[in-house]
This record gives structure tokens, sequence and C-alpha cells, in this order.
């Protein structure tokens, strides 16, 4: 049976990816609509004459002629309220691939609507998690697509909730592992975006070295999952082969294992619960092979434990964390902070917040503006 697929973010990392898994299951899947950002207008044109969707969205508005007149047939309209009703257009499966909590409104839409949301835009959940699980119609309708979160999800298949003892996320260190804090002060935008292992977007590749990335999946995983925060661990491997475990009551420890492509997770978001043939690389268990694990260094990357120490705050406080990085990062690569500085401007962002009682879309959103004005503050000297 064919699913049809809403693509947010289609132009990124995530949708490129989902686009070639499409691309080898035609039979399988069908893509409806594509949204961007609109940065690249011939990228998207491209994606649109392959697949055919019937609409397209940009969030730039300047964008949208030219795109336009390259579709001739296809719905093209620009801003984030069509991007919004991408998600919102009753596809089988909307995959947010989106980067930042701008796809928290998309999130909300995708899960109103019905679809099954393929989540690869941790950020909106993050930011929104309250309002996400509130918005959710059914107990599978939210299918993780970050790898670790997808391991998780194979994993936790082979018990209950009840016999779940602790989740164990895997880190593979990103560009930084085995630093010390003080080699890491004068660390550059080049540096950090030198991953090992994942090819990824700039700013995904930024919170890896930092290990924000990681805090930002523990937190994922708490709210996705129903597992307290001092239930989930961190644990280091860097050859980022088993993507994430779950440990059981009677001692077994179940593992997702498979070589790091993101095309594997983006495909189970697609066909959930199903599986779909031949979409990444296998194993090869015939080689001689290690894998190794090594304990989080929390002196060096202090952000695993800001995290907890935000959702144990309030709802809202983990808004506040993922706002203020956003700005820090964007201010490390135009460099007006210093690699330690992101985590640290964070912590004194999340740190000076007062959360309101109540949880609600427009509070999100204050809570959002006042931590980016803090975090600017902070980054130029003010109030210090």
């Amino acid at each position: 049976m064919t699913r049809t697929v809403s693509l947010l973010g289609s132009t990124g990392s995530i949708g490129t990816q989902a686009l070639d898994v499409v691309a080898r299951h035609p039979e399988r899947l069908d893509v409806v609509a594509l949204a961007a950002g609109g940065s690249d207008p011939d990228a998207i044109i491209a994606q649109a004459l392959a697949h055919r969707p019937r609409y397209v969205a940009v969030a730039r508005q300047e964008a949208v002629a030219p795109i336009a007149d390259a579709l001739p047939g296809i719905e093209v309209r620009g801003g984030a309220d069509a991007v919004v009703e991408a998600a919102r257009l009753g596809a089988d499966v909307v995959l947010n691939g989106m980067t930042g909590s701008v796809g928290l409104r998309p999130t909300l839409a995708a899960l109103e609507s019905g679809s099954t949301l393929a989540l690869a835009n941790k950020e909106s959940l993050v930011a929104g998690g309250a309002l996400v699980l509130a918005a959710k119609r059914r107990d599978d309708q939210i299918v993780p697509v970050d790898s670790e979160h997808s391991a998780l999800a194979q994993s936790l298949r082979s018990g209950t909730h009840g016999e779940v003892r602790r989740l164990v996320v895997t880190a593979s260190g990103g560009a930084f592992r085995g630093r010390s804090r003080a080699s890491l002060a004068h660390v550059t935008p080049a540096d950090a975006l030198a991953h090992p292992n994942w090819d990824m977007g700039p700013v995904v590749t930024i919170n890896s070295a930092s290990m924000v990335n990681k805090a930002l999946e523990v937190a994922e995983a708490h709210l996705l999952f129903d597992i307290p925060m001092d239930r989930i661990d961190v644990v280091v491997h860097p050859q980022s082969i088993v993507h994430s475990m779950v440990e059981f009551v009677d001692g077994a420890t179940i593992a997702q294992a498979s070589p790091p492509d993101m095309r594997l997770p983006i495909a189970l978001g697609l066909s959930w619960p199903e599986r779909l043939a031949d979409v990444a690389p296998r194993l090869d268990w015939t080689a001689a092979t290690a894998w190794t694990f090594e304990p989080l260094d929390e002196d060096a990357f202090p952000a695993i434990r800001l995290m907890r120490d935000a959702v144990a705050a309030s709802s809202l406080h983990p808004a506040v964390f993922n706002a203020a990085n956003e700005e820090c990062v964007q201010a490390f690569v135009d460099g007006a902070l210093p690699f330690l500085g992101i985590v640290d401007t964070v912590r004194r962002v999340v740190e000076a917040y007062e959360a309101p009682s109540s949880v609600t879309l427009d509070a999100v959103d204050e809570a959002e503006r006042w931590a980016r004005t803090r975090a600017h503050e902070v980054i130029a000297g003010v109030g210090e």
C-alpha cells in the first residue's frame, strides 16, 4: 500500500536523504508536498520536477515567483503559514526535517490533522513538549527519526514499558571527543564542523561538538518514551554503530546497530512499523572490528547536566535552553562568542528565566523571545 508523504525541510540533510529513500521505493511512498526555506530555489525546483508533488511551500516569499514559474500545474505558496499548511494537508506521513524550534507549529499541525509525524525536528518537541504530547491523537502517532530515538523505539519493542530499567543514548563525541575543557577555549567553527562520522547540517554538527545535540536528545527521549530523566544515560561510542540501547529489569540490554547512515531511521519513520528493503548499508559481520564505549566528560561537556536541570525547573525551561543555544551557535559562527561560551551563555539564560504557571503556544513564543534577547545581552556583555 502506497503512503502519501509531506516532506518539511526538503532541501536539508534529512530532506534530501528522505527523497533518496522515496526514489528507491516509489511503489510504497508518494510525495504530495514539499516545504523548504527557499534559499536554494533551484534545488526545490529539481526536487519537485523529480517527485511531482501537488503542493510546494517556501518560507521566503521572494522565492515563490521563480519556483512557481518553473512548476506549472503545482501549487506554490510562500511564508511560514504555507509551510504549516504543508503539514496540515492530511498526508499519511509528515516528515518534519526542519531545523530549529520554527518546526513547532508544523509539528502541531501534522498531529492535529491526524497524520503520522515522522519527527526529525527534535527542537519542536523540546520547546513545546507539553503541547506536542497533548496534540497526539494516538499513542503511535509520533515516530522518531533521530537515529538514537529510532534505535530506542526499535529496542523498546522487546518488552513492555514497565519492564524498562534505563535508556542508554549513545553519542559519537562529535569533533572534540576526548578533549579537555581547557583545550576547547580557542577552537574554531571549522574545527567544530569536522564531524568524524556523520554528514549533518551545520547547526546540528556544532551542537554535536558541544554535546547540546545530545542534551536535546535526552529531553526528547524523556518526552517520547515517558521515562524519567534520571533513568536516561549517555555513553560515548565513537564508532556510531550502536545507536542506542534499552536496559530491561531482568538485566538484558537490547541494542540497535547499523552503519552511520540516516536513511535507515528515515525509512522507518516513513514506513513504521514495517521495514523497507535495502535503504542503507549493512554491517559486515565477517570482518574483524571493535566497538568501544566511554563515559561522558561532564566537565568538558556540561550541556546534558544543564538540560536535566532545565527539565526539572519547568516545562518551558527547555524551550529557553534551545532558543538561547540557537542564538549562541550563530554568534559562535559569526566570531562573536568562543566555543565554550555557547553552553556557558545558555546556562546564564536558563538560570535567569522565571516560567509562567501555564504552558500555551503563546507562552512558548514568549519564552523563546525572552531567551533570544537575553542571550544577546549576555553575549554583548550587558548586565554582567
